[in-house]
């Protein structure tokens, strides 16, 4: 569907406009889509986001301050993040033991689990919402990198 028939506008003032309101649309498309997707494990994309980064760190722990840095939505409050995770039983936090300031956060066993879990269905939503073949897969994602600098 075109940009125009999805937000009932006949015209844009110029290409950058359409391509902006286009990027924020699509954005916003997909993360409703995840929504739905981790929804039934009470996870939300920005919980989910934190999960893959402990993960990749893992056994390591993590600083919420590092979790901050690699988030995908950078507004995103990862300090609530985390403590969700936490109540839940997903992650675990603990004093670190050359900083009593600061806190180190890692994935548990359960967590792993939901991800392992989650995996397929992942992979396999990545492939509905991104229906383009390889070649412009990589073209798109040369063009967001151009994008961003």
């Amino acid at each position: 569907m075109k940009i125009e028939e999805a937000i009932k506008q006949k015209k844009f003032k110029d290409p950058y406009n359409k391509a902006l309101v286009n990027l924020l649309y699509t954005n916003s498309y997909i993360v409703s889509h995840q929504g739905k997707l981790f929804k039934p494990y009470g996870l939300s994309p920005e919980q989910y986001n934190v999960l893959r980064i402990l993960r990749g760190m893992h056994p390591e722990p993590v600083t919420v301050s590092t979790i901050q840095d690699r988030m995908l939505n950078k507004m995103s409050n990862a300090s609530r993040l985390v403590e969700k995770l936490k109540q839940k039983e997903l992650v675990r936090r603990s004093e670190c033991p050359t900083d009593r300031r600061q806190v180190d956060i890692t994935i548990t066993e359960e967590g792993l689990k939901m991800l392992a879990e989650l995996e397929e269905q992942v992979n396999q939503f990545n492939r509905q919402i991104l229906q383009l073949d390889e070649q412009e897969l990589d073209r798109l994602n040369d063009l967001l990198d151009k994008l961003r600098g």
